[in-house]
């Protein structure tokens, strides 16, 4: 589990070939590796990812040929920059929200434009991940904890402030660009809860209007 807050910007060193999926070795640059030991969970761009080699300057992990798929990790190259963070512990302070490096989805940036000395962005999801993300609700993105401003259909605004800006990888984004989107946990599972009984059944493809008027939710 994470926090989704960033504790720094690293770079890809390498990406080796192994057998139809990636080792990616990442200088993890302010980020302190005392304490991490082999088999640690280290957040890269919002994916969990599991540390099976350590050096002085930072680590390496195994990408399967599912997440090279999901995610935006496919893409990079020597030299990208990605956001880090350490998996929490019991005294970590959750400045943001639970985040569990599970990516939902990829989203891509529709509009950034300067808001005073913010940004304002505006991103496309997925559109089976719309009904999860709500106004003044949480996302993650790239790993970054943020919080949802305006949603229209299966776009949604964020604010991004200075801070976030000069120390998450946000600060490179540009139309076009493509984020890995986490959504609330809390959303997810209150979903599958809400369906009871008709979570067991495979045809199951989540809430309707119809489903919550015949269990007594809409009238």
């Amino acid at each position: 589990m994470f926090t989704g807050i960033i504790q720094s910007v690293g770079l890809i060193q390498r990406l080796e070939p192994r057998g139809g999926d990636v080792r990616l070795s990442i200088d993890t640059g302010k980020l302190p590796l005392d304490g991490v030991v082999l088999g640690d969970s280290i957040a890269v761009n919002g994916v969990c990812l599991t540390a099976v080699a350590l050096t002085e300057r930072g680590f390496a992990a195994d990408v399967s040929r599912e997440t090279l798929t999901l995610t935006t990790l496919g893409a990079l190259k020597p030299g990208s920059r990605v956001n880090l963070e350490k998996a929490l512990t019991l005294s970590t302070p959750l400045g943001g929200h639970l985040v569990s490096g599970h990516v939902d989805g990829v989203g891509t940036l529709l509009e950034r434009h300067e808001d005073a000395r913010s940004w304002r962005l505006r991103i496309q999801a997925p559109d089976e991940l719309a009904r999860y993300i709500a106004h003044k609700g949480s996302i993650c993105i790239d790993g970054a904890s943020l919080t949802v401003n305006r949603v229209e259909g299966a776009v949604f605004e964020l604010n991004i402030v200075p801070h976030t800006i000069q120390e998450t990888i946000i600060g490179d984004y540009r139309p076009g660009s493509r984020v890995n989107l986490e959504v609330d946990l809390i959303a997810r599972y209150l979903e599958r809860l809400l369906l009871g009984e008709q979570a067991a059944n495979p045809q199951a493809s989540g809430l309707t209007l119809q489903f919550l008027a015949e269990h007594g939710f809409v009238k």
